[in-house]
């Protein structure tokens, strides 16, 4: 999407509209980013799900300064039709505008509330959600390991924080409207900025295969502990500081046998105050975000991966029938199942994300922390 401004501030370059702000940190422009390598990346990524089982939203959009290059996507899965649109343009002058195609998220108080905007589109979805957070982020940055490979220097830095909210507003899929609360729909959220593993496919990676989220993600909101990833997120006005870790995870897990997806398991979570949570999750229905379908290693036909140069002002799309076990394992990957929280008494809803069939792999060849159920 190329604006006037754009083409305005061209014969200005570097500076654009947001350096007239007061918030520069070093003698830069705010467009010159502090890396010049090309997977230097801005992203932020939200998923909100009800607590039956029937609809599943999640949302995303990433800027690569070094690469003039801006995306966006959205999914919507209601009961097993998983819809995707993804959208392209260059990233311009304007680092203030977010809009990507017909996906147009809105920071309306940082860090507390954003709206993500959904319009009409040719895959039949679209949303207005106002977004609110929920728990303290906390600021906290990742580091490759300095080794032979990387030559004594850290050159994969990946910063950012993490939180958990509710969303009230409207959902439409295929001409139904769908409204929710703030009590019947929630989830979490991240930003993230950093040297992004993964961006721009294979051809970017240097000579190694990264596996992003191998590991697994966990979003999981308690009464008295919210899980996100290793890390345990407190309410706003909590008197502890910053924020708690997990200190040891143990996973068993259950696989569909013809596609090896994950269907339900126990995870005990050793908490670094010496608590142990033991969390049964158990997927509900076919409530899955595929997240191939957002980028997340390669969408399933065309193999678009973040940060590839798609084109100007391109929107794309798929829809899915995944209740039919061929079409889920077409496109399994980075995987988030909706599930039936269970623990403690407490029963929620959250999400687990494993990289499938790695997680299958992992219980089947007894890797530590790994086994079947």
């Amino acid at each position: 999407m190329t604006t006037n401004s754009d083409a305005y501030f061209d014969e200005q370059f570097p500076l654009s509209a947001i350096d007239d702000f007061m918030i520069h940190q070093t003698a830069d422009p705010i467009r010159v980013v502090a890396s010049t390598d090309p997977r230097f990346f801005e992203r932020y990524w939200c998923i909100c799900h009800d607590d039956v089982g029937e609809l599943l939203v999640v949302t995303g959009g990433s800027f690569y300064p070094n690469l003039d290059t801006a995306e966006a996507f959205a999914i919507v899965n209601h009961q097993g039709q998983h819809r995707s649109v993804r959208a392209f343009r260059r990233l311009g002058s304007d680092r203030m505008d977010l809009r990507v195609g017909p996906l147009h998220p809105q920071i309306l108080r940082g860090m507390r509330e954003w709206r993500l905007t959904l319009a009409e589109n040719d895959w039949g979805i679209s949303f207005d959600l106002l977004w609110r957070d929920t728990r303290r982020q906390i600021y906290h940055a990742a580091y490759s390991p300095l080794d032979r490979s990387t030559r004594g220097r850290q050159r994969e830095v990946t910063a950012g924080f993490e939180g958990f909210g509710t969303a009230v507003g409207w959902v439409t899929v295929g001409g139904r409207r769908i409204d929710v609360s703030s009590g019947s729909f929630h989830g979490t959220r991240d930003r993230h900025w950093g040297i992004g593993r993964g961006v721009g496919g294979p051809a970017m990676q240097m000579g190694r295969r990264h596996k992003a989220g191998w590991i697994g993600g966990n979003w999981i909101e308690l009464a008295d502990a919210a899980i996100w990833g290793n890390t345990v997120l407190r309410k706003f006005g909590d008197p502890r500081p910053g924020m708690g870790k997990v200190a040891h995870v143990e996973r068993r897990l259950r696989f569909e046998e013809a596609t090896r997806i994950f269907t339900e398991g126990e995870i005990d979570y050793t908490l670094d105050d010496g608590v142990c949570k033991r969390v049964r999750f158990e997927r509900l229905g076919f409530q899955t975000a595929y997240m191939r379908c957002g980028m997340y290693g390669g969408t399933p036909e065309g193999n678009i991966f973040h940060g590839m140069y798609v084109g100007d002002d391109v929107v794309e799309g798929d829809h899915y029938d995944v209740t039919r076990a061929e079409v889920r394992s077409g496109l399994i990957g980075l995987d988030e199942h909706h599930c039936r929280i269970i623990c403690d008494g407490e029963t929620t809803t959250g999400i687990l994300q494993p990289l499938e069939p790695d997680a299958y792999e992992a219980c089947r060849d007894g890797k530590p922390g790994w086994s079947f159920l």
